[in-house]
């Protein structure tokens, strides 16, 4: 059952990459939302102080304005959230007899690949490595866990004491 669901996982989160790498800007913008959810700017002072270095350009409520600095953390952090839960997906959907941590990393860097690729031929995308490096981060970081978390059952299971 537990495959199933981490092959379920895998297929819902491509389908998804794949729509999204297929729409413009434009098509999946944020703005409109955000300044419907939050129209009081909530932590705009504190986020102001922020300012992150990404693709040679500044981003921060300064240089981009509040809502676009929002949309940037929401979107990158999709980006590491996804690419994790993909990875943990593929992680738990392949066989245990075989090497899973570094089998559903390397698949999942070939599909960050993947979508980057796809990104660069949909009109108003770009593509770049840094989502690539990011993607991989968070497959590494749910890799981890999930590594981890099954190395405790599999003790557990086998009875070895605690401690």
């Amino acid at each position: 059952m537990k495959k199933l669901l981490g092959m379920l996982l895998v297929v819902g989160i491509i389908a998804s990459l794949f729509i999204s790498s297929s729409q413009t800007y434009e098509e999946q913008s944020l703005i409109p939302t955000l300044q419907d959810v939050l129209p009081n700017k909530p932590f705009e002072a504190i986020l102001s102080t922020l300012s992150i270095s990404y693709w040679e350009r500044t981003i921060s409520v300064e240089e981009r304005g509040y809502y676009h600095f929002i949309e940037f953390l929401l979107r990158k952090s999709a980006h590491f959230v996804l690419f994790g839960l993909l990875a943990a997906g593929i992680f738990i959907a392949l066989p245990s007899r075989i090497p899973r941590f570094f089998l559903a990393a390397f698949i999942t860097l070939l599909l960050a690949f993947a979508d980057e690729l796809h990104q660069y031929f949909t009109g108003g995308r770009t593509a770049t490595i840094r989502d690539v490096v990011l993607d991989m981060s968070g497959a590494l970081t749910f890799l981890l866990i999930v590594q981890v978390i099954s190395w405790i059952r599999s003790r557990k299971k086998n009875g070895y004491p605690k401690g």
